[in-house]
């Protein structure tokens, strides 16, 4: 159960797994204003998402990691940003 289930009570729990059971169909949108391609222009995707770092030792190649550290500052965040990529690239297959 998560974090957020632990504080709803019972009656919230389930309203919550009815509406999840809700086709969309059923939804009434009547109170909520259509919005339109400009409104979403400058929409950044995962602009409020910031997943939780972990440290940890891992063991590099040195001509890897000299690599790395050639690009400049950052080399960590280059690390994390390529194995990203490469989850991200597995995951869509």
């Amino acid at each position: 159960m998560s974090k957020v289930a632990n504080k709803l009570n019972a009656k919230q729990i389930a309203e919550l797994q009815a509406l999840s059971a809700m086709p969309d169909s059923e939804i009434d949108y009547s109170d909520i204003p259509e919005t339109t391609p400009e409104e979403w222009r400058d929409a950044k995707v995962g602009a409020f998402y910031r997943p939780t770092k972990q440290q940890l030792t891992v063991r590099l190649d040195s001509d890897v990691l000299t690599w790395l550290k050639a690009k400049g500052k950052g080399y960590q965040t280059k690390i994390n940003d390529l194995l990203r990529q490469a989850m991200l690239k597995e995951v869509k297959h």
